[in-house]
């Protein structure tokens, strides 16, 4: 008898190889490669859907059953573009401990509140657990309903028979494909194993569609940020949704990075408090509350997260060099743009930032990595470098190229007009930039040089 085929796969990026090394030869990580037997056709536990039917006339396509049901929870909905379309399957990632249960607890109990009946299926907590964290969000509503399971099996009987409109699996990497009839597992490897994860994936959502029923699978992210096991599963479902922030700070964003019903542009902002998620109107309160003026090295920055506009702080710190190699130290923002920026001032505005330790950060926990921010960090950084403090009503945006020169970037009018809002008149931007709105005076540099010597942050004089 021929020996089954076997091959191994990589649990980080899903890539295969035909036998085990130590190092994917895809992602490059180490000791990721597990053995996976060759599968065979798999046996669905749900129906297959129907592939007979026959063309029809997009014109003719009924859109009413595409139509999004709100949740109750109006940030949700938000950058769900409404609600959640029955049938549809959502997948959430976040670091662990950012607050995607608890998120999803409240959504759940608002659709509950509304009379709908939903299913909460925890594969990592008890029900006793869940309980505790439930009575300190509120009243418990009795549509309601929890299973403690991580069998995938188990998952859709009770899909099934209690017919809920809204389940949410927490958390996809716990759940598994348990023994089958004859004795035999459908699929290899343990929960959270790439295998176990997709068939487990491919289930659910197989029960979504011929169910109609609005699913939201809950994925773990890995170091890097990305889902934790497959990137497989981003082009499975429908919507994938990232909840982040910093667990030491209270402000939340919720971003659509994919959305099959609407746009994705739209962000959700919470504020973490002792009774669960709150809706944040005026992300300024939090992220400017605490604010020092008259100290160098801070400039605030008009910040694109979706479609929304956040002025955040980008502080830094500049001291002298005190091992053989200087130090870069970044919070919040790209560590290959900071040295890149860094290494356009010493060459362009002739500052020593070569023989410096530099730190640099944004308070609040907001994460900025577009390159609108150059300007900004440069400004900060030449302002802790000479002790020469900027204005407390200056904001700057730009990118900073090689050369030194400063170029646009997108969205300037929205960042210009949150900027006049929050009272900050004065922003320095490219040359070539539009006009401002009124009242707002736009300080136009053609290079980084010119933007640290126009505030006195060359050699410490004003010019």
């Amino acid at each position: 008898m021929a020996k089954t085929a076997k091959r191994h796969r990589c649990i980080d990026c899903g890539s295969t190889s035909a036998r085990w090394a130590g190092r994917c030869p895809s992602c490059g990580e180490w000791n990721t490669l597990v053995e996976e037997a060759q599968l065979g056709s798999l046996v669905r536990a749900v129906e297959a859907l129907d592939l007979s039917a026959m063309p029809v006339p997009l014109s003719s396509v009924d859109l009413s059953e595409a139509t999004a049901v709100p949740t109750g929870v109006e940030e949700f909905d938000r950058v769900l573009s409404g609600g959640l379309v029955p049938g549809s399957v959502t997948l959430l990632g976040g670091e662990p401990g950012i607050g995607k249960s608890t998120l999803l607890l409240q959504v759940l109990a608002a659709r509950a509140a509304s009379g709908h009946r939903v299913l909460l299926v925890s594969a990592e907590e008890s029900a006793h657990q869940v309980r505790l964290r439930a009575e300190r969000l509120g009243p418990i509503p009795p549509g309601l309903l929890i299973l403690a399971a991580t069998d995938v099996g188990t998952v859709i009987s009770s899909v099934v028979e209690a017919e809920p409109d809204l389940v949410v699996i927490d958390s996809i990497q716990a759940v598994a494909i348990g023994p089958a009839t004859l004795g035999e597992r459908r699929a290899s490897g343990v929960p959270g194993s790439i295998t176990q994860v997709r068939e487990c994936a491919d289930q659910l959502v197989g029960l979504a569609k011929s169910r109609q029923v609005a699913t939201v699978l809950v994925g773990h992210v890995t170091k890097d940020g990305a889902l934790a096991g497959p990137r497989a599963l981003e082009h499975m479902v429908d919507t994938v949704l990232s909840f982040e922030g910093d667990r030491h700070h209270a402000l939340r964003l919720l971003l659509a990075v994919k959305h099959r019903f609407g746009p994705t542009g739209e962000l959700g902002l919470f504020e973490m408090g002792d009774q669960g998620l709150n809706r944040v109107d005026d992300p300024g309160r939090l992220l400017l509350g605490d604010r020092l003026t008259g100290v160098p090295g801070g400039v605030v920055l008009p910040a694109l997260q979706g479609r929304r506009t956040l002025l955040v702080e980008l502080q830094a710190l500049v001291a002298p060099m005190g091992q053989a190699q200087a130090k870069r130290s970044v919070v919040g923002l790209d560590s290959g743009r900071l040295v890149m920026t860094l290494a356009v001032l010493a060459r362009h505005a002739e500052l020593p930032m070569l023989a410096m330790d530099v730190f640099a950060s944004v308070a609040g926990g907001i994460r900025v990595t577009e390159p609108a921010a150059d300007l900004a960090v440069a400004l900060a950084v030449a302002s802790a470098a000479t002790g020469v403090a900027l204005p407390s009503n200056l904001a700057a945006v730009g990118e900073v190229g090689l050369a030194g020169e400063i170029r646009q970037v997108s969205g300037l009018p929205r960042r210009l007009e949150e900027a006049a809002r929050l009272g900050f008149d004065r922003v320095v931007v490219p040359a070539s930039a539009p006009g401002g709105p009124a009242g707002v005076e736009l300080i136009r540099v053609d290079t980084v040089a010119e933007a640290v010597a126009r505030f006195g942050c060359i050699d410490g004089a004003s010019r």
